[in-house]
């Protein structure tokens, strides 16, 4: 009796409820990088009106945002590519990787706050008050708008998710800006403007530290974060008519969709099409939406080279997955 047919997943059953979803986080992507670009040019006019660094710099900053808005978008839009013979599962893998790239990006801003405000304090410089306060005060509305568009929208796909910490970011730094300009109108203390910056730096990389380490974590094909192994396992074990389970992979294919290949051991081979619907579904509810179980009896034993089966008529084949 062949067993190849259980590797059939229907593809409708785990891509239709992304899609609205997808739909609308592209559309907050649009507005978002839209309402960016607007403010980069208003910022950077105010800074090169006034001849401020500090404003000119910050307009820097946040156009590479909208660079980490746009890759974000690219991957949604990438995630929606079909599979063809070259990447059998679309381009769904970029979404890990640009969500790496932007944790990267996110970390050398941080660096560049830090070189910045050493640098500060070595020549601290008069900040321009009041134009500066009031362009780092729409900052905090453009970024903080986007920010909470993004928390709105985002779930807990990587890259809404990093996208969220740069927006949150950038709005704490347009906060900072404004503290240390108020302080400054009212005490002349200008070393509070590095010191807010440093601050705000280690606020970043606290944030983004997970952010990298989850990122890296799926690049090399970890358990994703949401999907707890040891109670997958001990589902799949407990199932009825399932006497093993072994061979257990789980990975993801994009920052959205997870998948897993399992070897599961049944005591009546009968038993199969039922079970493999229950565990299906059941894999469902653990965040694994494409899943791959390759069914053994008792009395057909496989092992990572090779396959003994005896009396029970079951073609014997390699599979080895990706």
């Amino acid at each position: 009796m062949s067993h190849n047919h259980n590797h059939n997943h229907s593809s409708g059953e785990h891509h239709h409820h992304h899609v609205p979803e997808l739909h609308s986080l592209s559309t907050v992507f649009i507005v978002s990088i839209v309402l960016n670009l607007l403010f980069v040019c208003v910022e950077a006019g105010v800074g090169l009106w006034e001849g401020s660094l500090g404003l000119l710099s910050d307009a820097g900053h946040n156009l590479s945002d909208v660079f980490s808005l746009l890759l974000a978008l690219v991957a949604f839009q990438l995630a929606k590519v079909h599979a063809n013979k070259r990447y059998t599962y679309g381009y769904k893998k970029s979404t890990i990787l640009i969500s790496l790239l932007n944790a990267v990006i996110l970390l050398v801003a941080v660096g560049a706050i830090v070189a910045e405000s050493i640098h500060k304090f070595s020549h601290p410089t008069a900040v321009d008050g009041a134009a500066i306060s009031w362009t780092a005060g729409v900052g905090i509305l453009v970024n903080g708008l986007t920010a909470w568009l993004l928390l709105k929208s985002g779930g807990e796909d990587l890259n809404v998710r990093g996208a969220f910490l740069h927006m949150a970011a950038d709005t704490l730094v347009s906060v900072g800006v404004v503290v240390s300009g108020v302080v400054i109108l009212l005490t002349g203390w200008v070393l509070i403007d590095p010191i807010v910056s440093l601050l705000i730096a280690v606020i970043i990389l606290v944030s983004t530290w997970k952010l990298l380490v989850q990122s890296v974590r799926l690049s090399m094909d970890g358990v994703p974060g949401g999907v707890d192994y040891e109670a997958v396992v001990d589902m799949l074990r407990h199932e009825e008519h399932v006497t093993d389970v072994h061979h257990v992979h789980i990975w993801a294919i994009s920052t959205t969709e997870n998948a897993l290949t399992a070897h599961v051991r049944l005591d009546e081979i009968d038993r199969m099409e039922s079970v493999k619907e229950h565990l299906k579904h059941e894999l469902h509810h653990h965040g694994i939406h494409h899943a791959t179980l390759e069914f053994e009896t008792d009395s057909c034993h496989c092992d990572e080279q090779e396959c003994n089966c005896s009396n029970v008529d079951i073609p014997h084949h390699e599979h080895h997955h990706h």
